[in-house]
C-alpha cells in the first residue's frame, strides 16, 4: 500500500474539532504492512494522540516493532514536522536511516531521515546506571 494514499485517507478520520488541523500519518513496517493513525484531540488539552503515535501502536498491536518508512500530511502551508515526542517515539522504532517524508494537503514535501530530525536521541544506554 502507498504510505500517501493510506496517510491521506486515514486524515479524514481526524478527530480534531478544537484545533481543526487534522493528521494522518502512515507507516511502513519491516515486514512491509503500511499501518496508519490519525491525530485524536481532547477537551483537556494536551490530552489527545498525535497521528504518529496512532500509527504506531497500530503496528505494535498487530505485533510488530520495527518501521522502514515514515509520511505525514496536514494541510498546512509548509510540511509538518513530528512533535518532538513523536520524534522520540520514531526513534524508538526505527533507525537512523528511516525516511520521513512530509506532505502538505497542497503536494509540498519534504524529505528527511529520523536521524536529521532527533540528533541527540535518548537511548536506553542512557539508564545503563539504574
Amino acid at each position: 500500500m502507498d504510505l500517501l494514499e493510506a496517510a491521506t485517507a486515514v486524515r479524514e478520520n481526524a478527530y480534531a474539532p478544537y484545533s481543526n488541523f487534522k493528521v494522518g500519518a502512515a507507516i511502513r513496517s519491516a515486514s512491509g504492512v503500511v499501518y496508519s493513525g490519525c491525530n485524536v484531540e481532547n477537551v483537556a488539552y494536551p490530552e489527545g494522540t498525535c497521528a504518529e503515535a496512532g500509527a504506531i501502536a497500530a503496528m505494535v498491536a498487530a505485533g510488530e516493532t520495527e518501521l522502514t518508512e515514515v509520511l505525514v500530511i496536514a494541510d498546512s502551508p509548509t510540511p509538518t514536522p513530528p512533535c518532538g515526542g513523536c520524534r522520540q517515539k520514531l526513534v524508538e522504532f526505527g533507525g537512523p536511516e528511516v525516511k520521513l517524508t512530509m506532505v502538505t494537503s497542497g503536494g509540498i514535501t519534504q524529505e528527511t531521515t529520523l536521524a536529521d530530525i532527533l540528533p541527540g536521541k535518548f537511548v536506553a544506554a542512557h539508564m545503563a546506571n539504574s
